[in-house]
């Protein structure tokens, strides 16, 4: 191991005694009350939310696949780009304010308390919304053990186990608190390596998109320099995608469920998302520039490759551990949120005299286990992401038409959402079948690649069918929710 792997091990052991101090100093206050624990209280300010947003889109994928995509794929990668993390900024104009009112810990809760009051439709909700989050701890797992193998000589399986294991103290110990001030750390590293490493690797091109375009052509690529190959319905294909994704991912739900009021809500995902996205089309435009400089990597090692080849080790370091801080903000929240999941709306609604504190235990307890299953599963790369595909189109699938048409086929005429109250038309049978429906139909191949599209109208349309059909007909009471016992909305 050279002198850069030594200043890495280094560095990487420094951010986690910062970490670990921050877990510890929140630890208490996150004890107080399982909202403290999963949502900080519901009163976090824009500062920690904006760095949170910033953090968790910014995973090692960001920094590290796209580059490698721009640099197979040309121009054409920043219009999918656009389309895939649009859907933030959408979220941020549509959801983020309404979550911003509410206090709830997960949005199956939400869906629960607003939509069906039934505990069978929130632990599927549950149930499909975890294994997102569960694939993904395991997938960054995998990417740490990948990275430090390249740069340090290391073996990649303790160093999945390794990091796994810190994901799971420092989340374990503080919650959401703990993790909203790391992810303030970690955001600040984000956007001071990232400005400082674009600088560098554009000063490569003489920071001109003209230079590019032109040794691009100087070295057989000329058509990587233009949009002409870029396929529209593609676009839309991933900007839909990528918005089903979002409206069931629990790490954005979860941060406006924490901020102080709908405007910080609001305004911390919009300006965070689109901090993201610029710094995502940059990582897109180095792998361009790379291109300029060796035609013969492949997708995969083309950001390895400059960063051991084309750097000075001081950028080297830097940029590693920007990698490291945007992967390990995205793993912490991924395994946060799994664990909130499950404990909240799998366990909860079934043992309905739990307490906050054993809440909180209980979380902790799932945070290690999720985190052991999933540091397993990162050893083997192709089933996490496998599992981490099939997930997200299932998930988006099955929980986004019931979420839409919940919120929008209203009982009554009312200015929005109301907490403590269902407020929708959708019945819980109408709420499992168009689940399975959709989820189901997300994974029949055979329906080519616009499976997801049509596993969303259909669900769509099992929910309002079955509903009507099923709108007079009560539930087994065993299984009907009474929403939140007591919900608190917030107050301005």
């Amino acid at each position: 191991m050279g002198t850069a792997g030594i200043v890495i091990w280094v560095l990487t052991i420094a951010l986690f005694v910062v970490y670990f101090f921050i877990a510890v100093k929140q630890k208490k206050q996150a004890e107080e009350s399982f909202a403290n624990y999963a949502i900080g209280g519901g009163v976090l300010p824009f500062y920690l939310l904006f760095f949170t947003h910033f953090a968790n889109i910014m995973g090692v994928g960001n920094f590290m696949g796209h580059a490698g995509s721009a640099y197979v794929n040309g121009l054409p990668w920043l219009a999918f780009i656009l389309g895939e993390q649009g859907s933030k900024i959408i979220f941020a104009l549509v959801f983020a304010g309404m979550a911003g009112k509410m206090t709830y810990n997960t949005f199956p809760e939400m869906i629960d308390d607003l939509i069906t009051r039934d505990k069978v439709t929130r632990a599927m909700c549950g149930l499909l919304a975890s294994a997102i989050m569960i694939a993904w701890v395991g997938g960054q797992g995998k990417a740490f053990g990948e990275l430090f193998s390249i740069f340090t000589g290391a073996n990649p399986v303790p160093i999945i186990l390794f990091f796994t294991a810190m994901f799971v103290f420092y989340t374990t110990m503080g919650g959401m608190l703990s993790l909203v001030w790391m992810d303030l750390v970690q955001g600040l590293i984000c956007v001071v390596f990232g400005a400082l490493f674009y600088i560098f690797a554009f000063s490569k091109i003489d920071f001109s998109f003209a230079v590019l375009g032109s040794r691009l052509a100087e070295v057989g690529q000329a058509q990587l320099f233009t949009f002409a190959g870029t396929d529209t319905m593609n676009i839309i294909t991933r900007f839909v995608t990528g918005c089903v994704g979002i409206l069931v991912a629990q790490i954005y739900w979860q941060p406006c469920f924490a901020a102080k009021s709908p405007k910080t809500a609001k305004r911390s995902m919009f300006y965070g998302g689109s901090v993201a996205i610029i710094f995502t089309m940059l990582t897109a435009v180095v792998g361009l520039i790379i291109m300029t400089i060796n035609q013969d990597l492949d997708a995969n090692s083309a950001m390895s490759w400059f960063m051991l080849n084309e750097t000075p080790m001081i950028i080297t370091i830097m940029l590693f551990v920007l990698v490291l801080a945007a992967g390990m903000s995205s793993a912490d929240s991924n395994l946060n949120s799994a664990a909130i999941l499950v404990a909240n709306d799998l366990i909860k609604p079934f043992k309905t005299d739990i307490t906050d504190r054993q809440m909180i235990s209980l979380t902790r307890t799932l945070t290690v286990v999720i985190g052991a299953l999933s540091a397993i599963g990162g050893i083997y790369a192709a089933s996490i992401m496998s599992l981490f595909s099939r997930a997200y189109s299932m998930a988006g699938a099955g929980l986004v038409p019931l979420l839409v048409i919940g919120l929008i086929w209203k009982e009554e005429a009312s200015d929005g959402p109301v907490m403590g109250k269902k407020n929708s038309k959708v019945t819980p049978w109408g709420a499992r079948v168009g689940i399975v429906v959709g989820a189901v139909l997300s994974q029949i191949s055979a329906l080519g690649p616009n499976a997801v599209l049509i596993a969303l109208a259909a669900s769509a349309v099992c929910i309002v069918v079955v509903s009507l059909v099923t709108k007079d007909i009560d539930n087994n009471p065993k299984f009907v929710s009474e929403g939140n016992v007591n919900p608190v909305q917030k107050v301005y």
